[in-house]
């Protein structure tokens, strides 16, 4: 397993040396208003998937959000929604305040994490899910499907026990949808 050279910061792969360090997985259960159906909005990493590190609901879809997937992470996920991925302009802003921040001696993790601060990554990815028509159209798709009582799980590169990443945000945002 390599670095995809076009997947920009924030979506660097997990070795399997990462994968053994913990499984970051959150999930939460919903309800629509009529008690009908029922899902469950999980994200993951996709290591941990490789790996058999998560446990999750049988039938849950895996729905990546990754702007550029690799072959091997097609092969991990059921479908793959690059609009739900964070900007190229965020991504290159992120990777680049990660490497200037790596140069002056700080660790990856730790360079990732306030990388995401220098470039207001978070505000600027939610801005992208307010104002892309692509992202909202995909964030309506998965807000119906929940709606609908499909699981879905988000499935990008970073392992956020130790790096940020935006399928928590995203994440977030489709819980607060439906709230």
């Amino acid at each position: 397993m390599g670095t995809d050279p076009n997947a920009g910061a924030g979506a660097e792969p997990e070795t399997e040396g990462d994968a053994a360090g913990g499984v970051d997985t959150e999930e939460r259960t919903l309800s629509d208003t009529a008690g009908t159906a029922s899902s469950t909005l999980t994200d993951t990493y996709v290591a941990a998937l490789q790996h058999d590190l998560v446990d999750l609901e049988t039938g849950t879809t895996l729905v990546g959000v990754v702007r550029q997937p690799t072959s091997w992470f097609h092969a991990a996920v059921d479908e793959n929604l690059p609009a739900l991925g964070p900007p190229s302009t965020l991504l290159e802003d992120a990777k680049t305040a990660a490497e200037d921040l790596k140069m002056a001696g700080m660790c990856d993790e730790g360079a990732h994490n306030a990388s995401w601060e220098q470039v207001d990554f978070e505000d600027r990815y939610r801005e992208h899910l307010e104002t892309d028509s692509e992202a909202r159209e995909a964030l309506a798709e998965l807000e119906g499907r929940l709606e609908d009582g499909e699981s879905i799980a988000l499935v990008c590169f970073e392992n956020t026990g130790k790096k940020r990443c935006h399928r928590t945000v995203l994440r977030e945002v489709l819980e607060a949808r439906r709230a």
